[in-house]
């Protein structure tokens, strides 16, 4: 589909914003409390909760790149992405609140099986939303700095959602004083119906369409042929993905772990809160500025300076070993104002590599593209989390159940420490190398947006050029 010429309006830039409510929440909320859920509420084992959280996920790395694909072909056939999208907003609620509805009484290993079931079907209905959301901003502009805008916006209420959800789910999960599992309901209800609201809002930004071209039915092996050679063909997406999953699997150890630094290093339950206001207050002030500075300096170098301030940051909290305490909240903070960029900048530039590839290749690959990018996105995420649990059933962390209060060995606190700070910054390192071959520059990118104006006018009633009109008469940014 080619990128409107309009300039976006501020309803586009918020409603699409807002869909960042869904997609932080469920990116933070499952990530900071699961595993956690699973080992000190149900009994279940670190290795095994591990195995569940990521089993989901990896179910979302198979299915991605087959929604990708479906997605092009509904938008060809329809002119839009919204069924997709809208199917998922609402299956998602449901799947988050049996996530955390476990019975009561259940063994350890049936609660387990009954959280995997649960979280497969929620993890799907968010990737049914996830894969045409991030394919969207290709096809909303096709201007250079209007990208980065667009979701240095996102990336702002993308932090807001993660204060939101990091903050106040712990805070509802203790409304349920001291019956752990109606606070986790309570607050699996509460995330799952802001979560499901955030993402219809998202869904109006996509273009309604009319009927178009009736595209031909492929298997599941085509769908995955289509994603995996956009891959291939294609330098600067590459290494724009090796980079992000990196640094998705050193961020998903951190938001693993965060909820571990604050029972067993730092010894408070409030500490958790104040590590996401730490976190994301700097994130919610950055990414705007971010923006700014990639209009002087190009998106690459400034992606490559927020991943240098993350990695920095995360390895000086290594001292929490020694000397645990308060100090830990500045390096918090410089994590957050890079974290800020490091969401941004990648996010602006995969619409660059879509629409780049689509002036060389042809269009109509969004989807594909998208389903690869959230493909390796959770992945990286999923995990971090496992690695986290590698690294507690190493140390000899010991698992737990309601109210039983035990005492974790000193190798295993210095493993969740380890977990939140040298680890991910040697992560964030490694991701500056693939970072390093991203080919892509602002001349690139005017010059397939000056190639998309010179082209012909398409066919009159074609999907592919037709704009989001319901926008045309609000104020533009």
């Amino acid at each position: 589909m080619t990128a409107t010429e309009r300039p976006l309006s501020r309803g586009v830039v918020t409603r699409y914003a807002i869909g960042s409510l869904g997609t932080g929440g469920f990116a933070t909320l499952p990530g900071l409390v699961l595993v956690f859920y699973m080992t000190d509420t149900l009994g279940v084992t670190a290795l095994f909760a591990g195995l569940v959280v990521t089993a989901a996920k990896v179910w979302d790395v198979v299915i991605d790149p087959w929604i990708g694909e479906h997605s092009d072909r509904a938008l060809a056939r329809t002119g839009s992405r919204r069924t997709w999208m809208r199917v998922g907003a609402v299956a998602l609620p449901v799947g988050f609140v049996l996530t955390f509805a476990v019975p009561v009484g259940l063994a350890p290993a049936a609660s387990g099986v009954w959280v995997f079931l649960a979280f497969l079907a929620t993890a799907t209905a968010f990737s049914l939303f996830q894969v045409p959301y991030i394919a969207l901003p290709a096809e909303l502009t096709s201007d250079y700095d209007a990208r980065t805008r667009l979701l240095s916006w996102r990336v702002v209420v993308l932090s807001l959602a993660i204060l939101l959800f990091g903050a106040g789910g712990p805070v509802l999960r203790r409304m349920g004083g001291d019956d752990e599992a109606i606070g986790y309901l309570v607050m699996a209800v509460v995330a799952g119906l802001v979560i499901g609201a955030g993402m219809l809002v998202a869904v109006s930004t996509a273009p309604r369409g009319l009927p178009g071209v009736q595209a031909p039915r492929r298997g599941i092996r085509s769908a995955y042929a289509e994603g995996f050679a956009a891959l291939r063909r294609s330098p600067a997406f590459r290494a724009l993905l090796a980079t992000f999953v990196l640094q998705g699997l050193a961020t998903g150890v951190m938001l693993a772990g965060a909820n571990y630094v604050a029972v067993w290093v730092l010894r408070s339950e409030d500490a958790l809160t104040l590590l996401f206001v730490a976190l994301i207050a700097p994130a919610v002030l950055c990414a705007p500025l971010w923006s700014r500075i990639s209009r002087g300096i190009g998106k690459e170098r400034a992606f490559q300076w927020a991943s240098l301030l993350f990695a920095l940051a995360a390895l000086s909290m290594v001292g929490m070993i020694w000397a645990p305490g308060a100090w830990v909240y500045v390096p918090v903070a410089l994590a957050g104002a890079a974290y800020a960029g490091m969401q941004t900048l990648p996010m602006a530039m995969l619409p660059d590599v879509i629409s780049h590839d689509a002036r060389k290749h042809g269009e109509g690959r969004a989807g594909s593209f998208g389903g690869i990018w959230t493909a390796g996105e959770t992945a990286g995420m999923a995990l971090g989390a496992t690695v986290l649990t590698i690294v507690l059933a190493l140390t000899g962390y010991l698992e737990s159940t309601g109210s039983t209060v035990v005492v974790q060995p000193a190798a295993a606190v210095a493993g969740i420490a380890v977990s939140f700070s040298a680890l991910p910054a040697v992560l964030v390192f490694l991701s500056l190398v693939p970072l390093a071959r991203y080919g892509l520059r602002r001349d690139d990118i005017d010059a397939d947006a000056a190639a998309v104006a010179a082209a012909p006018a398409r066919a009159a009633g074609a999907p592919a050029s037709r704009p989001n009109t319901e926008n045309d008469t609000e104020e533009t940014v």
